[in-house]
């Protein structure tokens, strides 16, 4: 069986960690011969670090299926952005001051400086009318190891670095929905979410549900055999696939609307109690 696991609002709890229980579910998995990967959002040295902390080697798909590698670090697929055809909206980003945008490339994620400052000098200003708003900023920059650049142009003209993700992240949803317009426009790209307050990037045949196919082909494993956990909209496409589908307590309705169970939250082991249920591990 082929296990697959979203990782933030899934895998991790509200410290960014892979619980005990988690862990354990996640071993005895292994330990039974069944291939437990993680298919994420996440560059892929931003998934390594929890999963290293807690002793897991797994297949890894990151950025929502551009890069896939198995436990080695063999890529065996990836589908990057083409620069020219995302470019201007890229710059339209750029003019964007209430706009965060990350840049993910294959080993790296970039932020203009600018960027930075003015979220930061916002958090801080409304650090007590509007408490959330420093969480949900400091939430954002938890999610990635970040590379600051004075200026991100210079990463989008480098020829010798390859897009696979962009990230844009809005206090306003009405601001995200007039940029994923801009995006949805372009040819050969798909836009998706992992958090109310952010849309994603990607290459048209980069998902997570492809991801989840290339990995079921490699290891010789039927779809009817595999299972996906998650709780965003951009594990939709995981759903579409899989042969069993979990959705997180804290799950977006639609994939609650789709699934199979309904698991515990990822701040109470959902994985694990999933898990044990469904195969009957105690």
């Amino acid at each position: 069986m082929l296990i697959a696991l979203d990782m933030d609002g899934t895998l991790l709890n509200g410290e960014g960690k892979i619980s005990e229980r988690n862990r354990k579910a996640m071993m005895a998995a292994q330990k039974e011969g069944h291939i437990v990967a993680v298919i994420t959002g996440r560059a892929r040295k931003d998934a390594l670090a929890p999963l290293r902390e807690a002793g897991l080697v797994c297949p890894i798909a990151s950025l929502n299926g551009a890069i896939v590698t198995l436990e080695d670090g063999t890529v065996i697929s990836e589908a990057p952005l083409e620069r020219e055809i995302v470019r201007p909206a890229l710059e339209w980003v750029r003019e964007q001051s209430d706009l965060y945008c990350e840049t993910y490339t294959g080993d790296a994620v970039y932020v203009g400086l600018h960027n930075r400052s003015y979220w930061e000098a916002l958090a801080s200003e409304m650090a007590d009318a509007a408490p959330d708003v420093k969480w949900l900023v400091n939430k954002q920059f938890q999610q990635a190891r970040v590379t600051y650049v004075d200026d991100i142009g210079t990463v989008w003209d480098d020829p010798q670095l390859t897009l696979y993700k962009l990230l844009v992240f809005a206090l306003d949803r009405e601001r995200l929905r007039e940029a994923a317009s801009h995006f949805a426009a372009l040819r050969g790209v798909t836009v998706t979410s992992s958090h109310p307050h952010n849309i994603e990037m990607n290459n048209e045949r980069a998902t997570k549900g492809a991801a989840l196919k290339q990995l079921a082909a490699h290891y010789g494993i039927d779809l009817r055999d595999t299972v996906a956990f998650g709780d965003s909209h951009n594990d939709l496409s995981m759903f579409e696939v899989a042969g069993y589908r979990v959705a997180m307590a804290n799950a977006a309705p639609e994939l609650k609307a789709t699934c199979d169970f309904v698991t515990f939250s990822h701040e109470e082991d959902g994985v694990a109690v999933g898990l044990e249920r469904m195969i009957g591990w105690r």
